[in-house]
């Protein structure tokens, strides 16, 4: 049996570890609340752009664009979310998980794919392996503004646009709610659904100069709004995620030091039966 000193360390180690999971979970719950905002206040951009790029793709005009156009898959590019730190449970091992899985199952060689990173868990699992990356962000901040990755998003649309990769899958953690956040993987490129997709939109536009011109400008927007949007979605899963594992952590350290002051008290019950024990007994030895 482990001495009443080794058991009072252990104790006293496990509330400190304690005081900072539940400090952590409430600087994610907080981080979280801040999220969520600012993904919702987001939408509102990013539905105009798509309802003013789905009336013109779906308006049966000329107006064409190599991002409408779906092409032979030569080489897919996988566009991989994940954190720079860990202690966020599930977070990034599902996220890896099942893109490493997936492109082990779909390509035969290193030439048929590239992975582009965000976050210092994917850059790292990613090189590890040898798999080959076409470019990589980290330090992101955990309210990320557009400008923090906008190099990004254009250099990866253009990527697609040139030829050098024909399809375009985004990676990450989808948030649903404080307790669950789903991994999701969707082609982002081309967006060939658009042209069959029919606007709701009430709204009449007029374009100057014309459809063709707005479609280019607006269709590498709208694609860089996708990737900006999944990186908010991405970002409040992250914090609901270690938010949720702090709280399991410090759950799991009251219940360890309820186990360890009751083996504490039974080693000191017994420490003082013995000492009992023995004065009874030298005291019948005087006898």
């Amino acid at each position: 049996m482990a001495s009443l000193r080794d058991i009072k360390t252990r104790i006293t180690s496990t509330q400190k570890t304690k005081q900072i999971t539940k400090a952590m979970h409430m600087v994610s719950a907080s981080k979280l609340s801040k999220a969520e905002d600012f993904a919702k206040a987001f939408d509102p951009y990013s539905n105009k752009i798509k309802e003013v790029v789905t009336s013109i793709a779906g308006s049966g005009q000329d107006a064409e664009h190599p991002m409408l156009q779906k092409r032979e898959v030569k080489k897919t590019a996988y566009f991989v979310i994940t954190s720079d730190r860990g202690l966020a449970g599930p977070f990034n091992s599902g996220i890896l998980r099942d893109v490493y899985r997936t492109i082990h199952e779909k390509h035969q060689s290193k030439d048929e794919y590239a992975v582009i990173a965000v976050g210092k868990m994917a850059s790292n699992f990613f090189k590890k392996r040898n798999m080959p990356i076409l470019n990589e962000i980290t330090g992101l901040s955990d309210q990320p503004n557009f400008a923090d990755i906008k190099d990004l998003t254009s250099e990866t649309v253009q990527l697609f646009i040139d030829g050098e990769i024909d399809e375009l899958i985004i990676c990450y953690n989808h948030f649903i709610s404080a307790i669950t956040q789903e991994v999701t993987s969707k082609k982002l490129l081309p967006l060939t659904e658009l042209a069959n997709e029919s606007s709701n939109s009430t709204s009449a536009y007029e374009y100057e100069p014309n459809q063709q011109e707005i479609l280019n400008v607006l269709l590498p927007q709208y694609a860089e709004s996708l990737i900006f949007g999944a990186l908010l979605d991405s970002k409040a899963s992250e914090h609901a995620s270690r938010m949720t594992a702090m709280k399991s952590a410090t759950d799991n350290a009251d219940d360890l030091i309820d186990d360890l002051s009751l083996q504490y008290n039974r080693a000191r019950q017994a420490a003082i039966t013995q000492e009992i024990t023995e004065i009874v007994g030298g005291a019948a030895a005087l006898e």
